[in-house]
């Protein structure tokens, strides 16, 4: 999902929630402000217990927003109480994960389903940004209670800007870091992986980045952190488009893989996203085909993301979904792709509106994952995260739109 020119839901905070070509909304456009009368209180620990505090909305919606979302007087927003940074997972979390291969009512066939947990990327034009008024982090007790449902994979969209501030070259923020790491050690301890996603669409302030010595420098530094966890997940970078060149696409990714592996993490997997907001539905025909099968990994652990939504313009804006068939449709390409150059592929972000035509085409995408489960490692639903308000695919447990509406068809895939 894109940023789009201001979030909305519950205080006027921006949120990644685009997927696919929409040319007039642009991360580069962003121009969001977030009213002083949504300031929430300062988090000191993504780790934490679920508390709320309701914030009035003042700030009118820009027409250009493209989320749909219900109009709301006030919204409440869920804010974490902090608690010491050092957190040990709850043994119920840690049984859910050891048992989450699979459920009685399971499919089976993936090795993953999950969940992005959005927060950290919030408030992109405010940089480094205020914790708890621009950005905050995922709640420990909802990721607890999804993989009490059987998921064990996470993705952890972050700001490049905030962890490398200044230039991405520079030295990793101890404290945006600190809280990423809090974070990961939660996820992994209970055995799920967590995946360390750079939702920065190919910029860093604003601007296309072109310097792959510079991106691998980046992940240099962000792997070395995380280098002895074989359960984090590095995610080169969220969506790039309108880039100078298919290629330099490619040659990003690439610098994104020697980064990390230069730093000593040689057993991660690394997930690599192409052009054209990696959508799926036109990995063929966008010429990601063409230039992205030629990464090589000496540790061979490369996965191909995909982003797959099923309204008519693939971009995951609306609950309307084109058919019930459209979700295995709209695979069926990349699968080819996958098989016939020896790739491993997963659906990094999905969704589907809360109507039985959306409901059908969910399960149809997932059946076509399972059934491609030669090449297809797995899936994670968009989006998570105590800031999402009433947002239509919201998996907040436990009063998420998306979460009522689909949590236990996501577990029988789990």
């Amino acid at each position: 999902m894109r940023f789009p020119t201001s979030f909305i839901a519950a205080a006027g905070l921006l949120a990644s929630v685009f997927a696919a070509p929409i040319a007039e909304v642009d991360y580069d456009g962003c121009d969001s402000e977030i009213p002083s009368s949504s300031a929430a209180a300062v988090i000191s620990s993504p780790i934490a217990t679920t508390s709320s505090v309701a914030i009035s909305v003042t700030n009118s919606i820009p027409t250009s927003t493209r989320i749909m979302v219900a109009s709301l007087a006030a919204a409440t927003v869920q804010i974490p109480s902090s608690i010491s940074s050092s957190t040990t997972p709850s043994k119920t979390a840690a049984a859910a994960i050891a048992a989450s291969t699979g459920s009685s009512n399971s499919t089976g066939g993936l090795q993953w389903l999950g969940m992005n947990e959005s927060g950290a990327e919030f408030g992109n034009t405010n940089i480094p940004g205020t914790l708890g008024t621009d950005y905050t982090w995922p709640l420990a007790a909802s990721i607890d209670t999804l993989m009490g449902k059987g998921m064990n994979i996470f993705r952890i969209p972050i700001l490049m800007e905030r962890l490398a501030q200044g230039t991405m070259t520079a030295a990793l923020d101890t404290r945006y870091l600190g809280d990423l790491s809090t974070l990961v050690t939660h996820i992994t301890t209970a055995g799920a992986h967590a995946v360390i996603d750079a939702q920065n669409f190919g910029r860093y302030g604003g601007s296309a980045f072109t310097s792959t010595a510079d991106f691998q420098t980046f992940w240099t530094n962000v792997a070395t952190e995380f280098k002895s966890n074989d359960k984090v997940i590095f995610d080169c970078n969220n969506e790039f488009h309108d880039e100078p060149s298919n290629q330099l696409v490619a040659d990003l990714n690439q610098a994104c893989i020697d980064g990390v592996r230069a730093a000593g993490a040689t057993t991660q997997y690394i997930f690599v996203e192409g052009t054209s907001y990696t959508g799926a539905w036109t990995w063929t025909t966008s010429g990601n085909s063409e230039v992205m099968g030629n990464l090589t990994d000496p540790s061979n652990k490369i996965v191909y993301e995909m982003h797959q939504y099923l309204d008519s313009d693939g971009s995951g804006t609306s609950d309307v979904c084109v058919s019930s068939t459209i979700g295995a449709e709209r695979v069926a390409e990349a699968t080819k792709w996958l098989k016939a150059n020896g790739k491993m592929g997963i659906i990094g972000e999905f969704a589907g509106g809360t109507n039985t035509v959306c409901e059908s085409a969910v399960t149809g995408l997932l059946d076509a994952l399972v059934e491609a489960s030669d090449v297809w490692m797995g899936a994670m639903w968009w989006g998570g995260g105590p800031w999402w308000g009433n947002y239509i695919f919201s998996m907040e447990p436990e009063a998420g739109t998306g979460y009522v509406a689909y949590i236990d068809t996501l577990a029988k895939y789990a």
